[in-house]
């Protein structure tokens, strides 16, 4: 089983970011999938849920709004779109499925 992020990076304020979380090991179509990140200095905290069907979803409070996570489960793939970015934003960002962590992707927002 695999989890690999991709699309951190470094933005500014009020900026956007697209992460990837690539699947790969397991029926990625069958399983409810989720973003968490971790802040420096804090706990992992969990940001967005999405059923395995992609027709439902649920945000935390802190990126409602502003965030939208979606699937192709053709593609075994979870996206995070992230816009209207804060300096509060900026954190290791991981997917979470079937069980299993990716590695992380960093996305620093800073001007």
């Amino acid at each position: 089983v695999q989890l690999v992020e991709s699309g951190g990076g470094l933005v500014q304020p009020g900026g956007s970011l697209r992460l990837s979380c690539a699947a790969s090991g397991f029926t990625f179509s069958r399983y409810i999938m989720s973003w968490y990140r971790r802040a420096p200095g804090k706990e992992r905290e969990w940001v967005a849920t999405i059923h395995s069907a992609g027709d439902n979803t649920n945000y935390s409070d802190s990126v409602k709004g502003r965030f939208t996570i979606s699937r192709d489960n053709a593609k075994d793939t979870m996206y995070l779109q992230m816009n209207s970015l804060k300096l509060e934003d900026t954190a290791v960002y991981y997917c979470n499925g079937a069980g299993f962590w990716g590695q992380g992707t960093q996305v620093t927002v800073s001007s």
